[in-house]
């Protein structure tokens, strides 16, 4: 889910598809220059991205800046036939562009994956009193880009 700051300053979330995360700490995706989270973005570059897995309890929340990108060469390495449905026109499509969101922070819950440990984890956090017994949690900072 990607959240973005509304014109009112409320929030609004709505799903995307991750095309890719490259190695200078990126998420990029496809969207339609003439959506509304374009324009909060163009106001707002500050954005959320949140990715879950609930059947395994896997989360985690990634705060960054967001910006617009109109690069064939990049549309075209992350194109596949997954993106057609919403752009029939192909990469021809005029209203095609790029979202790509520089990670400044991330932060991720992780519970053991049956629910039969997950039950267990929590047990022992009720007797123990410690949180942790139920699973991992960090915040992690931006990705570490070496110096040109």
């Amino acid at each position: 889910m990607l959240t973005t700051v509304q014109p009112d300053g409320s929030l609004r979330s709505r799903p995307l598809a991750t095309r890719e995360f490259d190695s200078e700490g990126n998420l990029w995706f496809f969207t339609s220059l003439s959506s509304p989270k374009v324009r909060e973005i163009e106001e707002h570059p500050r954005v959320n991205l949140s990715y879950a897995n609930p059947k395994r309890a896997d989360y985690i929340s990634i705060s960054g800046t967001a910006s617009v990108v109109r690069d064939r060469e990049k549309m075209q390495h992350l194109w596949s036939a997954w993106v057609k449905p919403w752009f029939p026109q192909g990469l021809d499509d005029p209203d095609l562009v790029l979202l790509r969101v520089n990670i400044e922070s991330a932060e991720y819950w992780d519970s053991p994956g049956s629910s039969v440990v997950q039950l267990l984890g929590l047990a022992r956090a009720m007797v123990t009193g410690s949180p942790d017994a139920v699973g991992e949690h960090a915040k992690m900072g931006a990705p570490r880009r070496p110096h040109a």
